[in-house]
């Protein structure tokens, strides 16, 4: 049945093949060919050609996923959808009417374009050719071509350059503005009919992206060649999912990884002498400035007792069915857009404002910069990428090469804040906001971001302040900051703007250096033990709490019945997520709450000693009862939503393709489990929302590459398309697929003949 529907596809999407004679002359040409998985390979002989074979691939499998993409950074989701629907934009919901507003007042089109003009040509090439690929597949498709989901939806519709340059905007600002949306659009001077601002502002572990990391060098690899493992943890569902391709191009480029959508070529992966991944940095992107207003107009800020009017911006949204036009009147400053989160205390009042400057609006960098770590011979050239472009926007480059080097460069779009800028401009408030960003005094214009000489984009911080290690050891990223990659060797410190320097690690970060510690311990890494570490699947949380609970619980007088049937049920548990283990879900339900408690640990945080404190669960008193309540509220939890105590993991969390349930291993970051799979509730369990997606184990021959991976949910949304689970299916057997670099590797392991288009 497989083999019937994979000729199917074929055959539907096969475009005749021309001749030689035929492409000469052509502005686009490339040529596709599909292996295992439907991982297309894609060949182009100069850099428009490249852009549009992957438009046209990915096109093919998550066509409707992009379309409305699309959509949305245009500000259309209201017309199409409604203004009172939600999407997820970036890693939250937000309702479209304000998605639109946002789109349509902060993406600057008209500077846009004009920065475009100064892109480097073979960027301006690629994003021409993902146009022109894009557009190709809509027409050979044509209207019965298009999936079900989205066939005959006026929201399918060719792209325009437009389109490509507030796609790359929005991209830039996922870990910035994108997550203010609502708070930038229902921002309204004192005194106006302000609409309701509901948002949620989530902590690292809560949102949905985050990322582990590897870089092992030549004293920690069994051959003496460096080897990444990258662990992206990233949505399951929306734009922000992976999508694997090879692509190879003009001047010797050839880069095997992964991009999200609408990105025309891997920004994660690996060459044949670098391999690199990605985590979300801890640095912030952006400030926030107080402003004092001026006493006789709140659309008016004072710097340096100078009053200056706010630019006021108009926005119209079309609605639906005819229904009249939604206007609404934006400010900015120059600090950015004014926002509010009333909740948090960030409001406009007659007397003061708030305003945020992002560092990665107008960001077009990153195309250029990820092009250049593709060619990179070896890390030293990766760091020079990152650093001269300044056009990473928001995560961590871990990396190391053939040779032995590793690199973890903690070097993005940042504001150029130093730590004694930071500390001679905060407002006596800057603490409230210490968890959420940096605030600035916006009555000082000396409070303004330095300007650096060399910086491609004036304001933001140089290369030379910010972090990056090499090392022939090993390197490593949880997302917490720069300040230790790997404890024996902590950085020294630098400007708060990139992240909290000698605090607690998050349980992930810890797991990793201890589960990191005892692989090498264990031996040198190759790709067979790199495997097993990366899908071990234990809980830090659990290691640290068990054994005294179950004293707890031995100990107590009275316990709750349900605190006893808990501790029984723990008590068989091999606290791990396998998708055999028993007990899982309990603990998970027991840390969401436990977890939270106040003075959970009896033994505080100790700079000096970050991977073993805080520990040891404090039992004194009270502490210890609310951990039994704690527990008891877990289990009448899980009684509630009828899953048994002892309940297989994999028959909690799980994916449906059809009506086949795929059990999924892996749990939650907040437990300490490397292998993050952060879920939501649905009918009988659990499945997914965000976590573990591409997975690569990537080291070295005498040849180029070997690479191991798997995409957790698979390379296409289209749930008519074979490849719409057929990873996921891999993923929950930890069936890892070696992946085809080499010519004669790429021939054999082909489910197509190669295709090309060209026009």
């Amino acid at each position: 049945m497989r083999i019937a529907v994979l000729a199917a596809v074929s055959a539907a999407l096969m475009v005749v093949v021309p001749t030689n004679a035929a492409l000469a002359g052509k502005r686009y040409k490339a040529t596709i060919t599909r292996t295992t998985y439907g991982i297309p390979h894609i060949q182009a002989r100069d850099w428009r050609g490249v852009g549009y074979g992957v438009a046209y691939a990915y096109a093919e499998d998550n066509l409707c996923l992009l379309a409305e993409e699309i959509a949305t950074v245009a500000g259309e989701r209201s017309l199409h959808f409604g203004p009172e629907a939600k999407a997820v934009l970036g890693f939250e919901e937000v309702d479209n009417l304000s998605s639109d507003i946002f789109f349509r007042a902060v993406i600057d089109l008209p500077a846009l374009r004009a920065s475009a003009k100064a892109l480097p040509a073979r960027v301006q090439m690629l994003l021409d050719g993902y146009v022109a690929g894009y557009n190709r597949f809509l027409k050979d498709a044509g209207a019965d071509g298009i999936p079900a989901e989205c066939r005959g939806k006026p929201w399918v519709r060719p792209i325009t350059a437009d389109d490509m340059l507030r796609l790359n905007e929005k991209q830039m600002l996922l870990a910035s503005s994108l997550n203010l949306a609502p708070a930038i659009a229902n921002a309204a001077p004192p005194g106006s009919a302000a609409p309701k601002v509901s948002i949620h502002l989530p902590k690292p572990d809560e949102l949905g992206m985050g990322s582990n990391g590897w870089a092992f060098g030549s004293e920690a690899t069994a051959d003496g060649r460096g080897l990444v493992i990258g662990n992206p943890h990233f949505p399951w569902k929306g734009p922000n999912r992976f999508w694997q391709m090879h692509v190879k191009g003009p001047e010797g480029y050839e880069v095997m990884g992964v991009g999200l959508a609408g990105t025309p070529l891997p920004t994660l992966g690996f060459n044949k002498n670098v391999a690199w991944t990605h985590t979300v940095t801890e640095a912030r992107h952006f400030t926030i400035y107080q402003l004092t207003l001026d006493p006789a107009d709140p659309a008016r800020y004072l710097v340096d007792g100078q009053s200056e009017a706010m630019t006021s911006q108009t926005v119209t949204v079309p609605m639906p069915g005819g229904a009249p036009a939604v206007t609404r009147t934006l400010y900015s400053t120059r600090f950015g857009p004014v926002f509010v989160i009333p909740r948090m205390g960030v409001t406009w009042s007659a007397t003061s404002a708030f305003a945020l400057k992002d560092a990665n609006r107008g960001n077009q960098r990153g195309i250029e910069a990820w092009l250049r770590i593709g060619e990179a011979k070896n890390v030293g050239e990766v760091r020079a990428a990152v650093s001269e472009t300044l056009g990473i926007p928001w995560v961590n480059t871990i990396a190391a090469d053939r040779y032995g080097d590793a690199l973890h460069a903690d070097v993005t779009a940042v504001p150029n804040v130093p730590a004694g800028k930071v500390k001679a401009c905060s407002p006596p408030i800057a603490g409230l906001f210490a968890e959420f960003a940096v605030l600035l005094d916006g009555a000082r214009a000396v409070c303004d971001w330095d300007v650096a000489a060399g910086t491609p984009a004036p304001g933001l911080m140089p290369a030379t302040d910010q972090a990056a290690t090499l090392a022939k050891t090993w390197l490593t990223n949880s997302n917490d900051s720069y300040w230790i990659s790997n404890p024996a060797m902590p950085h020294r410190q630098l400007s708060p703007i990139l992240g909290k320097y000698a605090t607690a690690r998050s349980l992930r970060t810890r797991s990793n250096f201890i589960e990191t510690a005892a692989l090498l311990a264990g031996g040198k890494v190759d790709h067979a033990r790199a495997q097993a570490f990366a899908f071990a699947n234990k809980s830090l949380a659990a290691d640290m709490a068990l054994d005294e609970l179950a004293v707890i619980c031995a100990a107590a007088a009275a316990p709750p019945e349900a605190a006893l049937r808990g501790c029984a049920a723990l008590a068989g548990w091999d606290r791990r997520f396998e998708a055999t283990s028993r007990g899982a879900a309990l603990f998970r339900a027991f840390w969401a709450k436990a977890g939270k408690l106040p003075g959970l640990w009896a033994v505080p945080f100790d700079a000096t000693d970050p991977v073993g404190t805080p520990r040891g669960l404090a039992t004194d008193g009270a502490k210890r009862d609310k951990l039994l309540t704690a527990l008891a509220e877990a289990v009448a939890e899980l009684d509630a939503a009828t899953i048994p105590l002892d309940a297989p993991w994999g028959e909690v969390q799980r994916v449906m393709a059809g009506n086949d349930a795929i059990p999924i291993h892996g749990g939650p970051g907040t437990l300490g489990v490397l292998n993050m799979q952060e879920s939501v509730s649905v009918p009988g369990g659990l499945t997914p929302r965000h976590g573990t997606s591409y997975i690569q184990i990537v080291g070295f021959d005498d040849k180029g590459p070997v690479a191991d991976a798997i995409l957790s949910y698979s390379q296409s949304t289209n749930p008519a398309s074979p490849h719409a689970a057929d990873q996921t299916r891999a993923y929950a057997a930890k069936q890892w697929h070696r992946l085809p670099f080499h010519r004669q590797d790429i021939r054999a392991a082909a489910i197509s003949k190669p295709r090309k288009i060209a026009e």
